[in-house]
């Protein structure tokens, strides 16, 4: 699964999720992509089934990017816990996204290909999202 390497703190707050993608708006690499509409947090297992369900779908054809990568840990309390007593233990990595990110490329494969990877991908997410490509975005 997808995770840093190493971070500087163990538990980060959560946050505000407000505002639009400050870069990575546009398609850098392939001739495909995969937008995100609304603003969340994807998680690495989510990343890695959308991964999975796209080259799945291409078979052994095409390149696949993936343009985002969760290096913000989460955290959470055990079940049944009271309230009180400090945060809870690390859980797992996700990796915030905001309206207008590309998250995912694709090339080397034709467009109904791609649109119906990029579909399958798009069942994994949290998030609601919309194909683009190169030449109509």
């Amino acid at each position: 699964m997808l995770q840093p390497k190493r971070v500087k703190w163990r538990k980060e707050h959560r946050g505000r999720r407000r505002g639009y993608a400050k870069g990575g708006t546009t398609l850098e690499f392939g001739d495909y992509g995969l937008k995100a509409l609304d603003r969340g947090w994807v998680t690495n297992r989510q990343i890695e089934a959308a991964r999975i369900a796209m080259t799945r779908k291409i078979k052994r054809g095409g390149k696949v990017w993936i343009n985002i990568f969760p290096d913000k840990p989460y955290t959470k309390k055990p079940a049944e816990t009271r309230m009180g007593s400090g945060k809870g233990s690390p859980e797992g990595w996700v990796a915030v996204v905001k309206p207008g990110r590309v998250m995912f490329e694709l090339a080397g494969v034709p467009e109904g290909l791609a649109r119906e990877a990029m579909s399958r991908a798009q069942h994994k997410l949290p998030i609601k999202t919309k194909f683009i490509s190169r030449v109509g975005d």
